[in-house]
Parts: structure tokens; C-alpha cells; sequence
């Protein structure tokens, strides 16, 4: 029986992160919630949001760069 390790690293590593953020947004949101308020919560998840965009900008910047490799190494 063969088997795609590539393929399970790649779901496993999507898993990971899902589980991460919803961690981060769940439980530390939440917690803010709890302890301090709607309004702080509100402002946490700005604060949450506003530090992920450079990750986001940066996994993007990466995407693309391999796409484009792939595309010039096709032709």
C-alpha cells in the first residue's frame, strides 16, 4: 500500500496552524472578553489582526515566489 508523505505533511501542517489560530483567537480573545470586555476584546482583535499581517504578507510574498519558479522551471 503506498502512501503520500507529502500529502500528510502538508494536511498535517495546515492542521497545526488551524488549530493555532483558533486557539489565538478563541481562547485569547475570549479571555479578554471575559476579564475585561466587549470593547477590550475588540481592540485585542485589532491587536491580534495587526500582528499577523506581516506573517500573512510574508507566507503570500513566499507563495508567490514558488509559483513563480514552478512556472519559469515548466517552461
Amino acid at each position: 500500500m503506498a502512501r503520500d508523505l507529502r500529502k500528510y505533511a502538508r494536511q498535517t501542517n495546515v492542521r497545526l496552524v488551524a488549530g493555532a489560530l483558533l486557539l489565538l483567537f478563541i481562547v485569547g480573545d475570549g479571555l479578554i472578553y471575559f476579564i475585561y470586555g466587549k470593547g477590550a476584546a475588540l481592540f485585542g482583535l485589532l491587536c491580534i489582526l495587526g500582528g499577523m499581517l506581516p506573517v500573512v504578507l510574508t507566507v503570500l510574498v513566499l507563495l508567490l515566489l514558488d509559483w513563480v519558479r514552478k512556472r519559469l522551471d515548466h517552461d
